[in-house]
């Protein structure tokens, strides 16, 4: 099975019994035949023995997993609006607590390979709907300031970040782009440069260089707006790479415990896509 630049969903797969062929987004039926066929010739799976799964993953499993997963953080993060709204004291603990909470679960998941664990996957969505929810306020209340919408900003937001992840369903079905292991790799590169130059202006910035904004990467300017798309960028064409591992794991017949995995794995990468469309219609909306 083909990496996903998703640590989340690339542990995942390494759990996923079998191997499929080049993927068909929504079709689970030559997976399903395939473990069968396997049961029949070798006996049960070990994983099926042991938890009692009663039957493959499907897309439906995926669907319905990461629809509740979304739904859960959109609650959470829409009370925690409301909270910073109410008091503006709240809004950067929330956001903190969200961050480093939602953070610590995704890196212990992903380390014990419990992100099938729903559980884990709803107290993720919990976190990081605070964080979402105080970083939106934040965001917000600086366009107010510069006389522009709150709610305008987040919409957009919110309209950009699921026309992104739709636009890439369909580029990913029509075959418009294949997944194949170089494209992975420049998606994975890409990502770990754009980590680099994250923590490097952290820690410039923490030294006080460049008016304690490090190399100017969030400081609103020509740089900044730049960075943010390349973030945007690599966020887009990470879906394709999820969509295939999700895809893969279909056919290979995995449990349908792992949906819950899959959809941590697209929640991850929805959550990344947001903050980054939001900081750059903030930079936009504040001029």
């Amino acid at each position: 099975m083909r990496e996903t630049s998703n640590p989340v969903l690339r542990s995942m797969s390494r759990q996923s019994p079998g191997q499929g062929g080049y993927a068909t987004f929504g079709t689970g039926a030559a997976g399903a035949a395939a473990q069968q066929m396997h049961t029949q010739q070798y006996g049960a799976e070990p994983y099926t023995q042991q938890q009692g799964v009663s039957r493959p993953l499907t897309i439906d499993d995926v669907v319905t997993k990461t629809g509740i997963t979304l739904g859960v953080l959109t609650a959470v993060a829409v009370v925690s609006y409301f909270l910073a709204s109410v008091n503006p004291t709240l809004a950067m603990p929330l956001s903190m607590i969200g961050a480093l909470g939602g953070l610590g679960i995704v890196l212990f998941a992903t380390f014990t390979r419990r992100q099938d664990n729903p559980a884990m996957v709803l107290s993720y969505a919990v976190l990081e709907g605070l964080f979402l929810g105080g970083i939106s306020w934040v965001f917000g209340k600086s366009v107010e300031i510069a006389g522009g919408s709150a709610g305008a900003l987040i919409t957009q937001a919110l309209l950009g970040t699921f026309g992104v992840f739709f636009g890439m369903l369909v580029v990913y079905k029509t075959g418009a782009i294949r997944v194949t292991p170089k494209f992975t790799r420049m998606i994975v590169a890409g990502m770990i440069g754009v980590l680099v130059l994250m923590l490097g202006n952290f820690v410039l910035g923490l030294f006080g260089m460049g008016g304690g904004e490090g190399m100017g990467l969030r400081a609103g300017g020509p740089i900044a707006i730049i960075f943010s798309l390349v973030c945007i960028a690599l966020a887009a064409f990470s879906f394709l790479i999820d969509f295939d591992s999700a895809d893969r794991a279909i056919r290979a017949g995995a449990p349908e415990k792992a949906a819950w995995g899959i959809a941590l794995g697209l929640t991850v990468t929805l959550v990344w896509l947001y903050i980054e469309i939001l900081r750059l219609l903030s930079y936009f909306n504040s001029d």
